[in-house]
């Protein structure tokens, strides 16, 4: 399957693996990658510039194929020492990097210097003619069903896509409610060259979590994600839980007084307590509703493999079904 992004990346699947938190190690991102599609390292879990060089060239050595480096942009007050982070990229020889959070556009002379195709992770049409703009290479179109923050504007995607369609005259993937075959082909319908999969990468066998994280996202329904930090607006979409139970009843308690503090233990060091030591009542982590659609654990290859040969099935028979042998409007066939 050829599409604008398979021919960017260098890759022969449209299946873009996003940046998690303590899932994008080498691990992940070399299977992605292996498979056809683009793998991610989640740039921020690794400590230091120096661990995220280490973990770089883990996956060199695990995959021959492109992968890509995930940096979110955080807060000037807590920034981590980005250019270092960039250097660590460049000098591993990754020529892909997946932006989120805040704007890149202070990072982008550096990354494009280097030959560094930038693609940005958006929640709305304006923010993704900005990074147009700014000269990412693609967007990554996040709707209000994906895990993590979805933005503030609550715009699903069967209204989000077409309009970055109409909008934009670079690339873009969707993101957020992305699991299967008929996700990818409604994708492209809608008018995107391919699909961001997050929580759905988590419940793969490669995935280097916790075995109970996994079974988690089997178990839930597409009704057991929160959103938490609304009153603050930096609303996160994460798995309901005892410690996001707590956040909740914290929120309403202060209402409008709420400040990020008050929630700090239900916030603070729970993707190494959830992912790494299986509590799964620790607090907020991000998850999207696409759980809903999770009912088993394949392997990367395997999940990759039925998706693009399930896409492959809708559009040649189930979508082909449907037009008719008679000429269309002004004798055009249908």
């Amino acid at each position: 399957m050829k599409t604008a992004i398979t021919e960017l990346f260098g890759i022969k699947h449209p299946i873009i693996q996003g940046g998690m938190h303590y899932v994008g190690l080498a691990e992940l991102a070399s299977a992605v990658s292996n498979a056809g599609g683009l793998g991610m390292i989640t740039g921020l879990t690794q400590k230091t510039p120096e661990l995220l060089a280490k973990e770089i060239a883990r996956c060199r050595e695990m995959t021959d194929k492109p992968f890509g480096v995930n940096l979110t942009f955080l807060p000037a007050f807590s920034a981590p020492p980005y250019p270092e982070y960039i250097r660590a990229i460049v000098e591993g020889g990754v020529r892909i990097v997946e932006t989120a959070g805040r704007s890149p556009e202070q990072y982008m002379t550096a990354l494009k210097t280097a030959d560094i195709k930038v693609i940005h992770k958006c929640t709305s049409v304006r923010h993704s003619l900005k990074a147009q703009q700014i000269g990412c290479d693609a967007v990554s179109v996040d709707g209000f069903e994906c895990g993590g923050h979805p933005g503030e504007d609550d715009i699903p995607n069967m209204i989000l896509l077409p309009r970055a369609a109409d909008e934009l005259s670079i690339p873009f993937v969707a993101s957020g409610g992305m699991a299967d075959a008929r996700s990818l082909v409604a994708a492209l319908a809608m008018g995107a060259a391919g699909m961001n999969m997050g929580t759905r990468f988590i419940a793969t066998k490669e995935a280097p979590v916790h075995e109970n994280v996994k079974n988690a996202l089997v178990a839930a329904s597409e009704l057991d994600t929160r959103l938490v930090m609304r009153s603050l607006r930096n609303t996160e979409r994460v798995l309901k839980n005892a410690g996001v139970d707590r956040l909740i009843e914290i929120e309403k308690e202060k209402g409008r007084d709420l400040k990020i503090e008050d929630i700090h233990d239900q916030l603070a060091g729970v993707y190494p307590k959830v992912m790494v030591d299986g509590d799964m009542d620790a607090g907020a982590w991000s998850c999207g509703m696409v759980a809903g659609l999770i009912d088993d654990i394949p392997t990367v290859k395997e999940l990759i493999d039925r998706i693009i040969s399930g896409a492959e099935r809708i559009i040649r028979k189930r979508l082909a079904g449907f037009l008719s042998d008679e000429p269309g409007i002004n004798g055009a066939t249908q």
